[in-house]
């Protein structure tokens, strides 16, 4: 019986020195680097592997088969859907070694990248964004967008309980039908949540 506050899959590798938070859980087959740094609450799924150096937040889903490399940061509850794809060189070579030139992929609170979707290296997912499954994202992407299509373009808001948002009454104002809270467009490409802080956690 393991003395460690998390647990790590028999057939997973952890390659020490990492920090692990409270609470995580990584399975089957897993490989995480040293130097690597994962928060509380956090779940790997089946074979997903963590690059040395990379930071991921508290209470962060990362599902089957996903490889989170360095260069790339999950902020705290970040959802990432089984077979995503991150990169981490716009212009990667087999001959050529770019070590120094990652690029810094930043995905922000609380965002979901559905199953299949591509990051493109260099960009930041807003708080709460919404990357629908099987999207290439090439371009950062606003706080509550939802974002599909290859590229992928803008095809409305989320809320942060993840459901789309419509139908705005005359003042602007969408409701979200599982929450009752209110979000609202305060500025071109700018939503907000006006019942609850962006970076504060669901009750």
């Amino acid at each position: 019986m393991s003395d460690k506050p998390y647990f790590v899959h028999p057939t997973a590798v952890v390659d020490e020195p990492v920090t692990i938070g409270a609470g995580t859980k990584i399975w089957h087959f897993c490989h995480v680097m040293s130097g690597a740094c994962l928060g509380e609450r956090c779940n790997l799924g089946q074979n997903v592997f963590i690059a040395g150096g990379v930071v991921i937040g508290s209470n962060c889903k990362i599902q089957n088969n996903v490889s989170v490399y360095a260069g790339v940061e999950l902020e705290d509850d970040v959802f990432c859907g089984p077979s995503c794809v991150f990169t981490n060189v716009s212009n990667p070579r087999s001959q050529i070694v770019r070590h120094a030139q990652y690029e810094r992929t930043l995905v922000r609170r609380g965002a979901t990248i559905g199953a299949n979707a591509t990051i493109i290296c260099g960009i930041t997912l807003g708080r709460y964004a919404f990357v629908a499954a099987g999207a290439v994202v090439t371009r950062d992407v606003p706080d509550y967008a939802l974002v599909m299509g290859v590229p992928a373009r803008q095809h409305g808001w989320m809320s942060r309980h993840g459901h789309r948002l419509q139908n705005p009454d005359a003042e602007g104002v969408m409701v979200c039908p599982e929450s009752g809270w209110r979000y609202k467009e305060v500025e071109p490409g700018v939503l907000r949540c006006l019942d609850w802080p962006e970076d504060q956690p669901l009750p």
